[in-house]
């Protein structure tokens, strides 16, 4: 007698499945889950009877999962039960490595549903968690006597699904979980254990090699060097002086592709973007002990062509509100870009987000010449003189995205007539726009510059800070700052930018009681404590804020908090967990 005979259900679900095949029509308790499963495989064109997969396509056996998970699997190998297999798969999942009395010899090589229609690994990776199968859910004939459990192994760093881990055994008549659940979970649990020690060593490897690099010989002056693994990016001050973010993107984009590369000898042939103004030379950053490729490091040497474009940018305006903006790559690629569409006489879009500089910095492109200004945000009507735009004064609109139908219409129609008319448009993304608004915005899109916004380009808060600050009164001195309060600064995701920046200097230059230079404990709550671990909805970001007011209201003692805020302790332990407050 079979174990399917053993149980009512599986003998039922079998006796369903052979009219599946053969075409008769069901019986009304069979799970929706199963037949959808059934129908997915013959969709996709799998044989019930098949004894080989299709795939040729063969796994890595040198993948970061194989090489964490093997010594594992040897180890509790011997632990499996008569008739029973352990194996590892891949995120395909095929089988990377197997040991035991692998059920359907070939045919479980490939264990994408598309090869062998459903079963555990393809479920698990499906539903990310653990996942059973069981005789005759499975669509194969060969595997109609197999029960399989299979758990689902993830990268530590992002979570993705590396394979899986999964046992097999002769087909389970009981209704609790298969006997090599406990198993799997464990052999799970200690090959991610392992995937995240062997992270953290690659992480200390490519440090150490971006440090080697950025020293150079002789303990001289800092080199510009690019550490990058495909996940992590050290960038050295050098470097940022020297690079544009899409040569870093290039640079990260080519890593990525080596180091998934499973060819024993890499040829570094990562293209540099037209312009970049740099060469390259590129160093494997390798495992001890295994040669296993863990990175690359970039080392950037300037061409001549680049020192004479920097210098160019230099001298551009730097502005924001009067006041230099910055010298990081992004700022100046910004302003350089503006001020060479400016020196035309057509029209000029510059977008970011609130407090970006926009406004300001258009002013600064137009210089002497005083422009007509209209602000949507005041009156979405413009409201303009009869020809004023056709005498050649240029029209300063701020707020574009606010401007109210008919006036963007009445825009479009002069562009189309005029095209070169003297208009400099600030717009801040939002809400999608409007069919009109929308052929404005593509109408400007050639002659359209990003301001980076202020959590891009955070080397440039130290230069911001004594700009924005206000003229200390006589005898007082000027505003500075603690390391601790520049770094929790520089940490700060700024959702207002410049405008926050600007607003926080000039709070504390003006309320402070304090003297010497500013602490982080000044900040406010906010920028003390570092930005959430994840993005807050509204909701949550005012629960943070809160929770953050009332810490400091009862100098930081919790239990204090917790009363104060009408909350558990608990509850307010795991908020602080999860806001990391």
């Amino acid at each position: 007698m079979t174990t399917a005979e053993e149980s009512p259900a599986l003998l039922l679900l079998s006796q369903a499945r052979q009219r599946f095949l053969t075409g008769r029509p069901l019986p009304a308790d069979v799970p929706d889950e199963t037949v959808a499963a059934w129908r997915r495989a013959r969709f996709l064109g799998v044989r019930h009877d098949a004894r080989r997969a299709g795939s040729a396509d063969k796994p890595s056996a040198g993948s970061p999962l194989s090489a964490a998970a093997r010594p594992v699997l040897e180890r509790l190998a011997p632990a499996l039960g008569h008739r029973s297999a352990l194996l590892l798969t891949d995120e395909r999942p095929r089988v990377v490595w197997a040991a035991g009395d692998i059920p359907g010899g070939q045919v479980g090589r490939d264990l994408a549903e598309r090869e062998v229609g459903h079963n555990s690994a393809a479920l698990s990776l499906r539903v990310r968690r653990r996942a059973e199968v069981h005789g005759p859910e499975h669509f194969l004939d060969a595997w109609q006597d197999v029960s399989a459990v299979s758990v689902p192994v993830f990268a530590p760093e992002s979570g993705r699904p590396l394979g899986t881990i999964t046992v097999t055994s002769e087909l389970c008549a009981g209704q609790g979980p298969h006997p090599g659940a406990a198993l799997a979970e464990a052999a799970a649990a200690a090959v991610a254990a392992e995937l995240l020690a062997r992270s953290r060593s690659a992480e200390r490897a490519l440090l150490d090699a971006y440090a080697r690099a950025a020293r150079g010989q002789g303990g001289g002056q800092e080199r510009a060097v690019v550490a990058l693994d495909g996940r992590n990016r050290l960038v050295s001050e050098a470097a940022v002086r020297l690079v544009s973010p899409q040569v870093l993107e290039s640079l990260e984009r080519g890593a990525r592709a080596v180091v998934r590369s499973a060819a024993p000898v890499v040829s570094y042939d990562i293209a540099l973007p037209e312009g970049a103004g740099c060469s390259a030379e590129f160093r494997p950053v390798r495992e001890e002990g295994s040669g296993r490729l863990l990175g690359i490091v970039a080392v950037l040497e300037p061409v001549a062509a680049a020192t004479e474009v920097r210098t160019a940018l230099r001298a551009v305006p730097r502005v924001v509100a009067g006041r230099p903006g910055g010298s990081s790559v992004p700022w100046l690629h910004a302003v350089g870009r503006a001020t060479e569409l400016a020196r035309g006489s057509e029209p000029l879009l510059l977008t970011g987000e609130r407090g970006s500089g926009k406004t300001t910095l258009a002013r600064e492109l137009l210089g002497a010449t005083e422009p007509l200004v209209r602000d949507a945000a005041e009156s979405p009507e413009l409201d303009l003189p009869d020809g004023e735009l056709t005498r050649g004064r240029p029209l300063l609109l701020r707020h574009a995205e606010r401007l109210a139908q008919s006036d963007v219409a009445a825009l479009n129609t002069l562009l189309d007539e005029r095209p070169d008319v003297r208009l400099l448009a600030t717009y801040t993304p939002g809400t999608p726009p409007g069919p009109c608004l929308q052929r404005l915005l593509d109408t400007l899109a050639a002659r359209s510059v990003t301001l980076p916004a202020l959590r891009e380009r955070p080397e440039d808060i130290r230069e911001l800070l004594p700009a924005l600050a206000p003229r200390p009164a006589g005898g007082t001195p000027p505003l500075t700052w603690t390391l601790d309060a520049l770094r929790a600064l520089e940490r700060h995701p700024w959702p207002g930018n410049l405008t926050e920046l600007a607003h926080l200097v000039r709070t504390l230059a003006e309320n402070r009681r304090a003297a010497g230079p500013v602490r982080r404990s000044e900040l406010p709550d906010p920028v003390r404590e570092g930005p959430a671990v994840r993005p807050l909805s509204p909701m949550e970001h005012a629960e943070r804020t809160a929770i953050l007011q009332a810490l400091r209201r009862n100098g930081g003692n919790k239990a204090r908090t917790a009363t104060d805020l009408g909350i558990a302790r608990a509850t307010l332990y795991r908020k602080l967990r999860e806001y990391r407050a």
